[in-house]
């Protein structure tokens, strides 16, 4: 008989330690066939409650369970965390689809942000409101409205960091707290085009990223990617709103150079102050949400789970 321990029954699947018994309904995010040494099929299923998720294998499977075990299913699983390499895994005992009776919905399982939609659009939109620059505030007003119903949707990404519903809108939010603090120390930056591009930067993942539940990279993610996207929207923006001048073109730069590197997916380096301080910004905002997250379920006086996005480092949490 399995028991849940006291902490993983308050704070969830995210805050569980090795030989932690687990015995509860989940949801299955994403579902994905491999092939075993020995030849047999096994799914890795990455399983999610409210405070985060947990990678789980599901070892010779038979034909049917690739249906049955499939994304956005709720299931009761029983199983046991274990340490696989640096990384936490739950070695599955027994699962099974939940049914009516559980009476369970999947919002029930979807970690998403601390902050409420409607006060993240109102800080967005009281930025916008601060840019001086009647172009830019004109371009990234439209485009906000354009695609507002996905922005406060959609995570950031699909792994690593900001990664649940309302992701993206939430480290929109963190990058302009940010903006808002560097623009004061250093006031020859040019605060509507930095606002300007945090708000639109990752916006083409609204179209890149399939929603929040089950995320995956639709066709034009994979084949276009968000950098393109967005950079297309300005320029087509800037031609319906009978926008000229070079503020579409600079804002189109921003958005394209800010991975800093071609390596990183970005096509052109920064080559403005204000496309190379959102570089910063963005990355000090991904790296600090990992390492939070990271930090939180850990004891002073340990190390972290490895963090794959940040050279697979564990960090200290100092006593």
């Amino acid at each position: 008989m399995y028991r849940l321990t006291v902490l993983t029954m308050q704070k969830g699947i995210y805050y569980a330690k090795v030989g932690d018994k687990i015995d509860r309904h989940m949801l299955i995010r994403q579902s994905i066939r491999g092939i075993a040494s020995n030849g047999k099929p096994f799914l890795t299923l990455r399983l999610s409650d409210q405070s985060g998720d947990i990678e789980a294998k599901l070892w010779a499977i038979k034909p049917e369970d690739e249906a049955t075990y499939s994304g956005k299913t709720i299931v009761q699983v029983q199983g046991e965390v274990f340490d696989y390499r640096g990384r936490l895994q739950l070695k599955i005992a027994r699962i099974r689809p939940a049914n009516d009776q559980d009476q369970v919905n999947v919002s029930d399982f979807v970690p998403s942000a601390p902050l409420n939609k409607n006060d993240m659009l109102e800080q967005v939109n009281q930025y916008i409101f601060d840019i001086e620059n009647a172009k830019v505030q004109r371009l990234t007003r439209h485009l906000l409205k354009k695609y507002q119903h996905g922005f406060l949707e959609v995570p950031a990404a699909t792994r690593h960091h900001h990664e649940f519903m309302s992701g993206l809108a939430y480290h929109v939010v963190s990058m302009l707290e940010l903006a808002n603090a560097v623009v004061k120390l250093y006031p020859s930056l040019n605060k509507d085009l930095l606002y300007a591009g945090i708000i639109l930067h990752d916006l083409g993942k609204v179209r890149e990223l399939s929603g929040p539940i089950d995320t995956e990279y639709t066709p034009e993610g994979k084949l276009i990617g968000h950098i393109s996207i967005i950079a297309s929207e300005i320029h087509q923006a800037a031609e319906e709103l009978n926008i000229e001048g070079e503020e579409p073109m600079l804002l189109e730069h921003i958005v394209l150079s800010h991975h800093g590197k071609g390596e990183w997916g970005s096509p052109k380096p920064p080559l403005v102050k204000e496309a190379e301080i959102l570089h910063y910004i963005d990355n000090l905002d991904a790296k600090m949400n990992m390492m939070e997250k990271a930090l939180e379920k850990t004891e002073p006086g340990h190390f972290t789970e490895r963090i794959p996005a940040l050279e697979n480092r564990t960090f200290y949490k100092p006593r």
